[in-house]
């Protein structure tokens, strides 16, 4: 199977194989200064942000795990942010500002409004800003710097996510196919984020977890439903060691299982980047 993808300039985008064709789409990254529209605590852990104004104009995203930097000031406060370049990317100061990797969870071009969703902890930058941000508040975002797209034509998914990558899940289940065939397998550190609301739709199932004090639960509930029977695409996203033991899995099923895996955060590391 082929399936042809290309950027906003209208070239074809390389891509890596897991057995299936994920493809590396562009976009033009830019940089904006947005403010804070709304806030809503979605469940007990999960705040979520409504940023608009004039700058979201011409905004792209077209991918469930499209992401954005948000850009902090340093600690006297100042703000330094990327210039952008002729060929649309962007030139970031030396050393790097202070940023943080944050999937969007909607986005609305004719309403002019961005949700972005974030887990509150401690010790967080972002967290820590998100636990205070508030309406009116400026706050600096760089990109989506491209995706990494996979098909929609699979006969079912399966969906291995923490409540960092539940944005992601949320929206691929709101803008899937209505036929779609899936199972989304969810850990949370509180039960609580369990009210986190999902779109209802026939033929998808889904699985709650929490973990065994620091052990994650989220591999194993995703082996225990056995081998796919059809034709599958896995998307594992979230701590880096919890689903790292769903590659070897995903490996043992060859021909028919696709996947897509992507750490959004490591224990003990602040600010992963992948």
């Amino acid at each position: 199977m082929r399936i042809e993808r290309h950027d906003p300039r209208g070239r074809v985008l390389e891509h890596h194989r897991t057995g299936a064709e994920i493809r590396r789409i562009g976009y033009p990254i830019g940089i904006r200064t947005l403010q804070v529209l709304r806030r809503e605590e979605v469940t007990p852990n999960i705040v979520r942000l409504t940023m608009g104004g004039p700058e979201l104009d011409g905004f792209h995203t077209y991918q469930a795990d499209d992401h954005i930097k948000i850009i902090f000031p340093d600690g006297d406060g100042a703000v330094r942010l990327p210039v952008p370049t002729p060929d649309l990317d962007l030139d970031w100061p030396k050393p790097s500002p202070p940023s943080r990797r944050y999937t969007i969870r909607r986005y609305d071009a004719d309403a002019g409004e961005l949700d972005m969703d974030f887990v509150l902890h401690a010790g967080g930058l972002a967290s820590a800003w998100a636990a205070d941000a508030g309406p009116g508040q400026d706050v600096a975002v760089a990109g989506p710097p491209g995706a990494k797209a996979f098909p929609h034509n699979y006969d079912h998914y399966v969906f291995a996510v923490d409540a960092t990558a539940l944005p992601a899940a949320a929206r691929w289940l709101e803008e899937s196919p209505p036929d779609v065939s899936a199972r989304l397998v969810i850990e949370t550190a509180d039960a609580a984020d369990h009210a986190y609301p999902l779109a209802a739709r026939d033929g998808v199932e889904v699985t709650w977890l929490t973990p065994d004090g620091d052990r994650s639960r989220l591999a194993g509930a995703v082996r225990a439903a056995g081998a796919p029977a059809a034709r599958t695409f896995l998307f594992a996203a979230g701590e880096t060691g919890a689903i790292k033991p769903l590659r070897s899995w995903a490996r043992e099923h060859g021909d028919r299982m696709d996947a897509l895996f992507t750490g959004y955060w490591k224990r003990g590391v602040a600010g992963l980047e992948e």
